[in-house]
């Protein structure tokens, strides 16, 4: 043993001593959720690059768990660029209540029953924009987190800004995710943006759900004919590379898009992500 730890290159996967750095316990950096939550899987929903409809899939996610009877919240830590409120047409603050001895904020609940916690509650204005830091972002991302009344959540989904930034590293650090969704579309750059966010999953020992592609087609209005905007698609072939699975194709449907503005993306039925919602209700 004493030659051992002589020896020691502090790399414990080329090492097969049981000293004390081996059997200590790695540090844990997760936040405490609040006494009086409750949130029993959270799901984090993430892209390599912006524009590809990542807060579109997780409000789609969040209203279909929603409609199978399970209890969801989303939390938005896309912190300076929010849009889950606009999509649920809520507007207005958020209120305070003690909870369990604790001063905690109430999150905002659509019309059927989804509380949703976001930066653009906060702000008097939804144009107003949210300047701030790295560390004052992820500091509110920990906020939304341990300081708001989760009430009874089966599913969390956690709307990521794009990147492998402050806000993912985080999340992926400080909340206890049980499974991720990458969301991409059909471009050529596809396989770059998908690698990024799975090395990211698998460097933080995050569980791969599957791929979401957005924007994957559009079905003609006059003949029915499935058009590849975007040219086609190698999303399957993309996703054994990364050895994960396809959960959907979303295709371009202007009635969807339409329900977004308004605000009423909950009474989108959206058939597309029904596998996704049976790989999430596995977890």
């Amino acid at each position: 043993m004493a030659e051992a730890i002589e020896n020691c290159t502090h790399n414990c996967d080329t090492c097969g001593a049981n000293c004390s750095s081996r059997t200590q316990e790695k540090e844990s950096f997760l936040e405490a959720l609040n006494p009086a939550s409750s949130v029993k899987k959270v799901i984090g929903v993430v892209s390599g690059k912006g524009g590809v409809g990542k807060s579109l899939v997780t409000s789609l996610l969040a209203v279909k768990m929603n409609a199978k009877g399970y209890r969801t919240a989303i939390l938005d830590a896309d912190i300076t660029g929010p849009s889950i409120p606009k999509a649920f047409g809520i507007d207005g603050g958020i209120g305070m209540a003690e909870v369990g001895g604790a001063n905690l904020m109430i999150p905002s609940t659509t019309s059927t029953g989804i509380q949703i916690m976001s930066a653009n509650l906060l702000l008097e204005n939804d144009t107003d924009p949210v300047i701030w830091r790295g560390p004052v972002i992820a500091g509110a991302v920990k906020q939304f987190w341990n300081e708001t009344y989760w009430k009874d959540i089966d599913y969390m989904f956690v709307d990521l800004p794009p990147g492998t930034g402050d806000v993912p590293l985080t999340v992926f650090q400080s909340l206890p995710v049980d499974g991720i969704v990458i969301v991409t579309s059909p471009q050529e750059l596809v396989s770059m943006i998908v690698g990024k966010a799975v090395n990211m999953a698998k460097k933080m020992d995050i569980p791969i759900l599957g791929i979401v592609e957005n924007m994957s087609y559009l079905n003609c209005p006059d003949c029915g004919r499935r058009i590849e905007v975007f040219g086609e698609s190698r999303i399957d072939e993309i996703a054994v590379d990364y050895d994960t699975c396809v959960l959907a194709k979303i295709p371009i449907e202007p009635a969807v898009a339409k329900a977004v503005d308004e605000g009423s993306v909950e009474y989108v039925e959206a058939p597309w992500l029904d596998e996704a919602a049976a790989k999430i209700a596995q977890r």
